[in-house]
């Protein structure tokens, strides 16, 4: 039987290598230019072999739950773009005299990636521009926004919006009470994905080694503490810090 070399659950490493190449594809104006394979078509076949494990080793349809989840985002997107738009004037206000933060900040939280189609009102768009900014604001950065006098509260209610159709929550509701041993192959497969996402975290946290927010979206132990709801008892493994 294959060995398993990630140190997380099943759904967890295909739920961690999805975060990762979502903010691959973000960032891939930069990354492009270190390796020559690094292009769309690399990062959109990284995301097929990814639900493709999903359905096939796993059972679960993601096109299937990730649209129930793009579903449910009608009833907020409305009040959801106003406080987006709201979030957008104060940055750009706050932050006028410091571009570079400025620009750092909408494409760290999604408003460079998505805000565009948001203002065409894409339900998928918003999903995911609610998702990155849950996932990608992390203590240290809503301090370095609040510190310039944004409220609070306009943040927690754009997080609360995400809450819903986080895609973390979607995914692992769907496993509740199920258990689907892995093949031979099934592990091969995840061994290979696991691999794969940790070359591109090495290579990317190395280029962004001055830049802590991007770093930590290619450091795949943080994304998964970010995934796991609460703390888990230490079992001795040890997820590497690529």
């Amino acid at each position: 039987m294959a060995t398993r070399t990630y140190p997380c659950q099943n759904v967890e490493l295909l739920y961690v290598c999805k975060t990762i190449n979502q903010s691959f594809k973000t960032c891939l104006p930069e990354l492009s230019t270190l390796r020559s394979n690094w292009t769309e078509a690399y990062a959109d076949d990284i995301d097929l072999r990814i639900d493709n494990a999903f359905e096939i080793n796993l059972g679960i349809d993601v096109h299937k739950t990730l649209r129930a989840a793009t579903s449910g985002v009608t009833g907020i997107q409305a009040p959801a773009m106003s406080d987006l738009s709201l979030f957008k004037t104060q940055i750009d206000a706050d932050f006028k005299k410091d571009p570079a933060t400025r620009d750092e900040i909408l494409l760290t939280l999604g408003f460079s990636a998505y805000l565009h189609d948001v203002q065409r009102k894409s339900q998928g768009a918003l999903t995911n521009l609610l998702f990155q900014f849950k996932t990608n604001l992390s203590p240290e950065l809503r301090t370095q926004i609040t510190e310039k006098g944004m409220n609070p509260a306009l943040i927690d209610r754009i997080i609360g919006y995400a809450n819903p159709f986080s895609q973390a929550n979607t995914l692992q509701e769907s496993l509740k009470g199920t258990t689907k041993e892995l093949t031979k192959e099934g592990v091969l497969t995840f061994n290979g994905l696991y691999d794969e996402i940790i070359s591109i975290c090495k290579i990317a946290s190395n280029f962004y080694h001055n830049n802590p927010l991007k770093k930590e979206q290619f450091t795949f132990s943080k994304v998964l503490a970010k995934l796991r709801s609460k703390a888990k008892p230490d079992t001795g493994e040890t997820t590497p810090e690529a």
